[in-house]
């Protein structure tokens, strides 16, 4: 049976026995191209729940084509107003919202981001569930659904593509020009990188991806003790977790759950990193109370060596100071002067070059899209069917057109009235 929690009018529309789930188009400017299935993994689940149907309303930029999905027995309608659940992955435009669905997407609203805020109330007045991907957990509290790995991946790249062309040692071609992951780890074959020093943050999905990058790539890991005070022949990297940036003032200990709980007690101690860096690749978790990995102070002075930052956390002015918003797939770097503070040309002599890019993943689509559906099919796709679901229950954040009391704090915010209260 269908999970209770979802949108009551399903089980009207259930009478023929059937769970109709539609694919909608990326409507968001500027475009995604990503799907939350592929062909083959639509095929797979109308083949192995045969109560279930899909119908992909067809697009003309996402990465897997039209013909691809009518070649998978997919059947492609504009008209969506028969499914039950409608799966997309950006936030969906106000004009297209239906009324009464049930709609699975990242909504990025649960911190009350105020560009989404009027989304949050017209899904309230058209009577709609919405399940956000973000808040869909394990029960040890990990995320489920994301694009980190390939993030991290496509920062990891763009961040030495820039450093090469900012050098003029060496180059690579965008990722987005590759078909898939495939052939951008064939377009890796005998590169020989000259020797630099790369610092990478976090420990993460993103993370994960970076470390890929610097593994296909033969770029050696080196302890951070041993990279502070060294100097190499060939290309090395360091990783600096949260425990290894991050010390509690008074003991000079780290714990998680008190970082995560109290981040305003603890120093950061990534700033010796910046004297003796070529490249930073940045996929740190960071809030506003995290002190940051340096400050425009520590930018200006003579010893700053870093001369490219490859933002993969990408929070404007958040844990690097340097970040002045975002650039895009196809002109992801600027530059940022040390001194100034005003954006430049990339590789501007003052200047430290700055990738900073909101939607990497878009780069390997059809590689994301494969990642995201397995973990979307394997994780979640059962608990939708269920009776009752706490995994689903949590995620939701509004129910036919009321925020659910785990989210109730975004009152004020979904409806425009009175101040916003913290999030929880």
């Amino acid at each position: 049976m269908l999970h209770a929690f979802v949108d009551n009018t399903l089980n009207n529309l259930m009478a023929d026995q059937y769970l109709h789930i539609g694919l909608i188009r990326e409507e968001k400017i500027p475009e995604d191209n990503r799907v939350a299935f592929t062909p083959l993994q639509c095929q797979w689940i109308m083949t192995h729940y045969p109560h279930v149907s899909i119908t992909v309303q067809p697009s003309p930029h996402r990465c897997f084509k039209d013909d691809e999905y009518a070649a998978a027995g997919i059947r492609l309608a504009e008209d969506l107003s028969h499914c039950n659940i409608l799966l997309g992955i950006k936030e969906v435009p106000v004009a297209k919202l239906l009324p009464g669905k049930t709609y699975l997407f990242f909504s990025h609203t649960k911190k009350q981001q105020p560009q989404n805020q009027a989304m949050l109330h017209s899904i309230l007045e058209k009577n709609i569930t919405l399940i956000d991907y973000e808040c869909l957990v394990h029960e040890d509290g990990q995320r489920i659904l994301g694009f980190g790995f390939f993030a991290g991946v496509v920062g990891a790249h763009n961040g030495l593509l820039e450093y090469g062309r900012r050098m003029g040692q060496f180059n690579f071609k965008r990722v987005h020009e590759c078909h898939d992951f495939q052939e951008l780890i064939t377009h890796y074959f005998g590169v020989k990188l000259p020797p630099l020093k790369i610092v990478a943050t976090g420990s993460g999905r993103v993370t994960a991806g970076i470390l890929e990058v610097m593994g296909l790539l033969g770029i050696k890991y080196i302890p951070p003790e041993e990279y502070l005070i060294n100097n190499y022949a060939y290309p090395v990297y360091t990783q600096l977790k949260a425990g290894e940036l991050y010390l509690r003032k008074t003991d000079k200990t780290y714990s998680r759950e008190d970082f995560h709980a109290n981040p305003g007690a603890y120093d950061c101690k990534f700033l010796p990193y910046v004297t003796c860096s070529d490249i930073l690749v940045n996929g740190i978790y960071w809030d506003k109370n995290i002190e940051r990995l340096f400050e425009w102070e520590d930018l200006a002075k003579d010893n700053f060596r870093i001369k490219v930052i490859a933002d993969v956390t990408d929070d404007k002015n958040g844990s690097i100071p340097c970040n002045l918003g975002d650039g895009t797939i196809e002109a992801p770097s600027y530059g940022v002067n040390r001194y100034t503070r005003e954006r430049t040309a990339p590789y501007h002599e003052d200047a430290v070059t700055m990738m900073c890019v909101g939607n990497l993943p878009n780069e390997l689509p059809r590689d994301a899209s494969q990642f995201f559906g397995d973990h979307l099919m394997k994780y979640v796709f059962d608990e939708l069917m269920k009776d009752s679901s706490e995994m689903i229950e949590k995620a939701t954040i509004t129910r036919n057109g009321s925020l659910t009391k785990r989210y109730a704090y975004l009152e004020a915010y979904a409806t425009g009235t009175g101040s916003n209260p913290s999030a929880a």
